[in-house]
């Protein structure tokens, strides 16, 4: 198997543009999703740095950013304060980083990116819809100077539209003004990827100019200029942070398991799922010693780099080392920015979340109920739960859809020899026609839950005689099912005992296998099992020439 190139390639002016773009627009962000989940803002610039970096260099798809999310900063709070771990405990943070790290590489070496397949559109619809609802409860009281009692996010928001008196007014319109900036500039197709960078800076030098008495982030924590000191994880905690750190893994993997198809590779390489978990699972790894949250790819940083030209991985590289100068050279500057931009800017990015899920939420609800059902069950989950329990819940969600769509999906189909040797499918009759060859084609998951409902598309054989039924299985799964090897036996013993014959035809060695390690083969006879070929039907016509002449010899 040929293995995917990893070489850096060579880094082009565009890169080093993107590179700094992205830089930049991590520093708003990230700050703003450190703060959503309740951390120190710093934590969102050491995000940004080496897991950035470290991530650029492994990912199999060039272009991702390896960054915080504004779901991952929600999630990994839940699962801190969930496991009774205060989250400004950095201690506790590498802990779970290194932790979520080990567990992104070990689904990346055991290839499971398409396991991410079976989380559905509708549950990461509901999901996300539920997150960006979390983002903006979350700072209500940044945003209007209105701290809500209430601990449920829908209650958060309804409280905080109750005592709309209550808004501080200074803190109000620094938000509006924060939001009304990113709107001017966001107007101007150029500028836009620069927009949350425009309205931070703009309104904190008026805030700052003007001396307008609002919180900022120095009142809520020092930013050093300087690198982030190494820290060593904390072991004792790690029993308890364990199961939370699936979670956290799976949102930032379920979060960035669209982007390879979203953002293709430029030099036309083919992406791969699971090697981006590994490159993920390094990234945290390293990150989780330099004081960064959990992380993974970011869909909207991601967006940063492609819009502002980035051609190779070393855009990400770039993003990374230009977010570190900025902080080395200029970290205590950010200590100004006040807390209301903040809130303004992560409503916005909550807006955005919300605007940018409409088209999906529509497709979900034309779909059908079940995965409407789905999408609701989940959003509610999201707001209600804590977050690890929510992505657990719509996992669980996502597989038990799949198994009621598969289950639906199986069904026979009789078939029918034209004199031209060709065949048409038409219904299964009701009864087992006597003195004749009916030949059934399946179709379906192979799943056991299907039996039962198969059980009741056969066809009758009560009154038959001298009958043959051939099962046409070229398209059965080769999944060993219990259920299904059951069932066939008591299906063959039927026909047997009325003197009629059971033929399965179109299975692969590895299904006719599994049928002689059973018995199956023994109990039908050698030559009513036979084996595809190449050329697809003629399996079945082999059996069907042999059946034909079987119920002539004894007419």
């Amino acid at each position: 198997m040929r293995r995917p190139k990893l070489g850096l390639g060579r880094p082009t002016p565009k890169d080093a543009v993107a590179g700094f773009v992205t830089g930049l627009f991590s520093i708003p962000e990230g700050m703003a999703y450190a703060s959503i989940g309740g951390f120190n803002p710093a934590l969102g610039l050491y995000s940004g740095m080496v897991p950035t970096t470290v991530g650029s260099l492994f990912s199999r798809t060039v272009l991702m950013t390896t960054t915080l999310t504004s779901a991952i900063a929600l999630t990994s709070q839940s699962v801190l304060s969930s496991a009774g771990l205060d989250p400004n405990d950095i201690d506790n943070v590498a802990t779970l980083t290194v932790l979520v790290g080990a567990i992104m590489v070990i689904f990346g070496l055991l290839r499971l990116g398409s396991v991410m397949s079976f989380v559905s559109n509708a549950v990461m619809t509901g999901f996300t819809t539920g997150i960006a609802l979390q983002i903006v409860a979350g700072v209500i009281d940044d945003a209007t100077g209105y701290r809500p009692d209430a601990h449920n996010t829908i209650l958060k928001i309804v409280d905080a539209v109750a005592h709309v008196a209550d808004w501080e007014l200074t803190t109000l319109a620094v938000t509006l003004a924060t939001v009304a900036v990113w709107f001017v500039v966001r107007i101007v197709p150029r500028l836009e990827p620069f927009a949350i960078l425009a309205a931070l800076v703009v309104v904190t030098a008026v805030a700052v100019v003007f001396s307008i008495d609002v919180e900022t982030v120095g009142d809520i924590g020092t930013i050093p200029s300087g690198l982030p000191l190494p820290v060593l994880p904390d072991p004792d905690v790690a029993p308890d942070l364990l199961a939370g750190a699936v979670a956290v893994a799976l949102v930032a993997l379920a979060q960035a398991a669209g982007i390879g198809a979203a953002v293709p590779n430029p030099d036309g390489s083919r992406t791969n799922v699971s090697g981006d978990f590994t490159a993920q699972g390094v990234a945290n790894l390293a990150g989780g010693f330099f004081r960064a949250l959990p992380t993974g790819g970011s869909l909207s940083r991601t967006g940063v780099a492609t819009s502002a030209g980035a051609q190779t991985r070393w855009a990400g590289i770039f993003a990374g080392i230009f977010l570190t100068l900025v902080v080395l050279l200029a970290g205590g500057a950010a200590e100004v920015i006040p807390m209301p931009v903040i809130g303004g800017l992560v409503i916005v990015i909550g807006a955005e979340l919300v605007v940018g899920r409409l088209p999906d939420i529509r497709l979900v609800l034309r779909t059908g109920w079940l995965p409407a059902a789905g999408m609701v069950a989940t959003f509610l989950a999201t707001t209600q739960l804590p977050l690890q329990q929510a992505i657990l819940l719509g996992a669980g969600l996502s597989l038990l859809l799949y198994c009621v769509r598969a289950e639906r999906s199986g069904r026979f189909t009789a078939l029918v020899r034209e004199p031209d040797g060709r065949w048409r499918a038409t219904d299964v009759p009701d009864d087992l026609p006597s003195d004749a060859v009916t030949v059934l084609h399946y179709e379906g998951a192979g799943l056991f839950a299907e039996v039962a409902r198969l059980e009741e598309e056969w066809p009758r054989s009560t009154d038959a005689h001298n009958a043959v039924v051939i099962l046409h299985a070229r398209s059965m799964p080769d999944i060993p099912s219990s259920t299904i090897l059951k069932a066939l036996r008591k299906r063959a013993d039927a026909l047997d005992a009325q003197g009629c014959r059971l033929m399965v035809a179109g299975l692969d060695v590895a299904q006719a296998d599994l049928f002689a390690r059973t018995g199956l083969t023994e109990m039908l006879g050698e030559e009513d099992v036979v084996l595809r070929t190449p050329v697809f039907f003629a399996a079945l016509d082999a059996a069907f020439d042999d059946a034909v002449a079987w119920v002539a010899r004894n007419r």
